[in-house]
């Protein structure tokens, strides 16, 4: 299967230093939304979707909040759908949307694909579009699927890959795509792996925000440290998937490449092969 890399929204807030590690206090800093196009037997399948169209042309509904804090580019050009004409297809070439969670930054684009199904976890799900339990207030922007598109659900059974249960994501048509529980960011939060030649790809979404967190000796970027803690649904289980995932690295980083939605480093890594 061919991969590529997408960054599908640039966010750049003040305080290079305390997002990125480097820089000035009054800089500001590159935050990226990265997604995968993946080349499949059965059509293109995108995981994550970042900033879509519709977010561009109606900004108000990310929230003034969020924009005011993220400082996003808002630029058609980065979204999903423009960069899958860009390599040459159609938007109706995309057959599957895989989603690490629903929150704003990675499901905007969804409804630039009508026509693909939507696969995400069933504890995400409920929270997001039933409110069953409600999510906290802000927290989701519905109308990213107030469309009505094509759900597909999992759930927290599968089989075992390096330890994590991992769900076959395209069933037996695409077997070395998985759907991988890490819940804690949000109830319903998923990795997901994609086999290649001898190796996986591992999108860990926003397991974890900075590559130096997945370190024997962790470490991250103050502001990325309480942004993480601010917007933990469950803190515990987000710290143990964490330390499962800096174990997995430990332990398999030569068959197991692992990036995160955000971190511009593990994105200009994997464009460049390191991954």
């Amino acid at each position: 299967m061919k991969i590529h890399h997408l960054n599908t929204g640039t966010m750049c807030p003040m305080g290079r230093r305390l997002v990125n590690g480097t820089g000035g206090l009054f800089q500001r800093a590159r935050m990226v939304c990265h997604c995968l196009l993946i080349e499949t037997n059965n059509g293109l399948a995108l995981v994550d979707t970042g900033i879509g169209l519709g977010d561009i042309a109606a900004p108000e509904r990310l929230g003034r909040r969020w924009l005011r804090q993220t400082a996003p580019r808002l630029d058609p050009a980065e979204t999903a759908v423009q960069q899958v004409r860009a390599l040459g297809y159609s938007p109706n070439d995309v057959r599957h949307v895989l989603l690490t969670h629903l929150d704003r930054d990675h499901a905007g684009g969804v409804p630039d694909f009508p026509h693909a199904a939507i696969h995400v976890h069933r504890a995400e799900y409920d929270m997001a579009v039933l409110h069953k339990p409600a999510p906290p207030e802000g927290r989701y922007v519905t109308g990213q699927w107030s469309h009505g598109p094509s759900w597909s659900f999992y759930g927290e059974t599968g089989e075992d890959w390096f330890g994590f249960k991992g769900v076959r994501a395209l069933g037996d048509r695409e077997a070395d795509i998985l759907m991988i529980p890490l819940a804690g960011h949000t109830l319903g939060h998923c990795g997901i792996a994609v086999r290649t030649s001898d190796t996986w790809l591992l999108h860990a979404g926003d397991s974890y925000f900075h590559h130096g967190q997945l370190d024997a000796s962790p470490r991250a970027p103050m502001m990325l440290r309480y942004f993480q803690r601010k917007v933990d649904m469950d803190r515990n289980a987000r710290s143990a998937n964490q330390a499962r995932l800096r174990e997995l690295k430990l332990n398999h980083g030569k068959r197991v490449a692992i990036f995160n939605s955000h971190d511009p480093v593990d994105y200009e890594n994997c464009r460049c092969g390191a991954h």
